[in-house]
């Protein structure tokens, strides 16, 4: 009995480890400034505002409002500024945002010319699926400058 005890306990610890190294977050990380972060977050942030309201619009079939909506979050939003982030980020990341950018472009010519929303939605829903690959696949972290900082949390004494 004894040892079927410690058979089971030493299963369950296997178990519990293992379950704990699949949490583990296997995301590359990307070490940039913080300002250069800090843009990337905002991006992100608009583009998520921006996608809001372009589903708001097609709910409403309003496809000049889509338009309207996309277009800011196409290649002249990456004109905003971009420049400090080449070499900061990994070409792959960076031709993900690229395309990105692209897709919006082309959602607002759809969205004025062919007047679809369903077409709209299945570009939007393939566009999704690249902020989803991208979120998948990295994590941005600030990098440190001071002592007593690790992976973005400080350690310090009570």
């Amino acid at each position: 009995m004894k040892h079927l005890v410690t058979a089971l306990v030493f299963t369950l610890g296997l178990g519990a480890a293992s379950a704990s190294a699949e949490n583990i977050d296997k995301r590359q990380t990307l070490v940039i400034t913080e300002a250069q972060r800090e843009h990337v977050l905002e991006e992100m942030r608009s583009l998520l505002s921006g996608i809001q309201n372009i589903l708001a619009a097609l709910a409403r079939d309003d496809m000049a409002a889509v338009a309207q909506y996309a277009r800011p979050l196409g290649m002249g939003m990456k004109a905003k500024s971009e420049d400090h982030l080449k070499g900061a980020l990994p070409k792959e990341f960076m031709q993900l945002g690229m395309s990105v950018h692209s897709d919006f472009d082309r959602i607002a010519a759809a969205a004025e010319s062919s007047k679809d929303p369903k077409h709209t939605l299945r570009q939007l829903g393939e566009t999704m699926n690249k902020c989803v690959s991208c979120h998948a696949s990295y994590q941005i972290r600030a990098e440190s400058r001071t002592l007593g900082v690790k992976d973005g949390a400080q350690h310090h004494k009570h």
